[in-house]
């Protein structure tokens, strides 16, 4: 299993980067979980638009879903005859995203595959096992298990026991770390700092952690510094274009 990331900025991108957005192979299969701000341009460094297999998106957030329109315009626009791209998605998540065209036209080449958050299923060769974690809106973190191997991804939310049993062992944690060490009281339960995220990590057992969605300015450096102080194991910080083999 190879990731890649595309972006992994909290709110809108920072200049030369990209909000949430990673790319996941195994066997030849693509999986794109979440594409926020200026995903789009970075995923297009690596693949084309029609080589997508299938998209997850953990909630309705621009900074998590906004680009699936260039990316659906570059398969309509540029790549016709490509198929339907199945798009993972609790229910309604994505509507402002795709109602951003002329009525009807992007629904053309997306095949919206909604689930309900605690749902189980197949996802080309993962089984993804998801789990409604604390935000504004309804979120779905992921369990994506191939080969005995094991990614999750919290997309969005606060700290909370559904993280810590999603992320149960995993080889790879991908945790949303808006704050180093503090999160502000209106956003208490709602986000979760980096050394919040690393005492889950501990929790859970985790192998490895990469922290991402850090809020512009965030020194990636404070960021490990503080998940450091909780987590043993190996930390990452998500910038685009870093590539992990699982």
């Amino acid at each position: 299993m190879r990731l890649t990331v595309l972006g992994g900025c909290g709110a809108w991108p920072e200049p030369a980067s990209a909000c949430s957005g990673f790319l996941v192979e195994h066997d030849g299969f693509r999986l794109l979980l979440d594409l926020g701000y200026a995903t789009v341009p970075q995923l297009l460094t690596h693949i084309a638009a029609d080589q997508v297999d299938a998209v997850y998106i953990t909630h309705g957030h621009p900074d998590h879903c906004s680009d699936l329109n260039p990316l659906l315009r570059a398969r309509a626009i540029g790549y016709p005859a490509s198929a339907p791209l199945p798009i993972y998605t609790l229910p309604g998540a994505i509507d402002a995203v795709m109602a951003l065209d002329r009525p009807g036209w992007l629904q053309e080449y997306a095949d919206i595959r909604e689930f309900q958050a605690g749902d189980t299923f197949e996802l080309g060769p993962f089984q993804a096992v998801t789990a409604l974690l604390p935000h504004w809106v309804p979120n779905a973190g992921v369990r994506l298990t191939a080969d005995d191997r094991t990614l999750v991804y919290t997309g969005d939310g606060g700290p909370g026991q559904a993280v810590v049993d999603l992320a149960r062992e995993a080889h790879l944690f991908i945790a949303e770390a808006t704050y180093a060490e503090t999160v502000p009281d209106d956003a208490k339960g709602m986000l979760t700092s980096a050394a919040e995220a690393a005492a889950q990590a501990t929790e859970a057992g985790v192998r490895g952690m990469l922290l991402t969605h850090l809020e512009p300015g965030t020194d990636p450096y404070a960021a490990r510094a503080a998940a450091r102080q909780n987590f043993s194991g190996p930390i990452g910080v998500a910038g685009s274009g870093l590539a992990i083999e699982l």
